[in-house]
């Protein structure tokens, strides 16, 4: 990836917001700032671990080879957000991939400064062992879900996550704009039955479709088919 000579304003994202204020002209030292494309691999599932990204600007989905022909999709990642820190195990290697939904500006710190940084600020390595143990959680549950939840439970629970994450719009529509295909990954279900259920959705009145922005509007019914699993 090529630097991008954008100076990032030391404010936005989990390290900046988390470490000591004194630390801060040394993060403004060792980051790095990388323009990426739509659709572009931040890292791959398999690379070498040599550094810690934080999001500046755009969405990003983290994922993972399902088989060889498929995906799933882990979570999505905002403005802020960081990835790339399931590759801080004894085995160092990315255990998924990274890419761009939009055009995206993150921040790159290497290894070396960021282990510094953790042992400088406590009460940001306390911040990111309690969102490593909700991430653990949230995937337990995911893994869960794909076991034991219908599909159309798992695609109203993928309508109720990306709201709660992203938000709405002014229009009432869910704040990030995603390809069937994405969403399907996300929902652990296959396009086509992904296409079903949305269109049972729209009939049934529980969301509302146009082109690829999604609106809920029955929240109520969409959790009761997730009811079971989640309870």
């Amino acid at each position: 990836m090529k630097k991008h000579d954008y100076e990032c304003d030391l404010k936005s994202c989990l390290l900046c917001q988390l470490c000591l204020k004194d630390w801060l002209p040394a993060v403004a030292v060792h980051k790095k700032n990388y323009p990426i494309k739509k659709g572009q691999l931040i890292f791959r599932e398999g690379d070498a671990v040599k550094g810690i990204y934080f999001i500046y600007s755009g969405n990003v989905k983290v994922h993972k080879r399902w088989d060889d022909e498929k995906e799933l999709i882990i979570r999505f990642a905002k403005s802020g957000d960081i990835i790339g820190h399931t590759g801080l195990g004894n085995d160092p290697f990315y255990p998924v991939s990274a890419t761009a939904l939009e055009p995206a500006i993150i921040c790159y710190i290497d290894m070396a400064f960021f282990e510094t940084t953790l042992n400088v600020n406590n009460i940001l390595t306390y911040k990111l062992m309690r969102f490593f143990a909700n991430e653990l959680q949230e995937s337990e549950k995911r893994m869960r879900n794909l076991v034991h939840m219908p599909v159309k439970g798992r695609i109203a629970q993928a309508f109720i996550t990306l709201r709660n994450q992203f938000g709405t719009n002014k229009d009432g529509v869910i704040d990030i704009e995603l390809t069937r295909q994405d969403l399907s990954s996300f929902a652990g279900a296959s396009y086509e039955t992904l296409f079903k259920v949305i269109n049972e959705f729209t009939e049934e009145k529980l969301i509302e479709v146009s082109g690829k922005n999604i609106s809920i509007i029955n929240e109520v019914m969409l959790k009761k088919l997730t009811y079971g699993v989640n309870s």
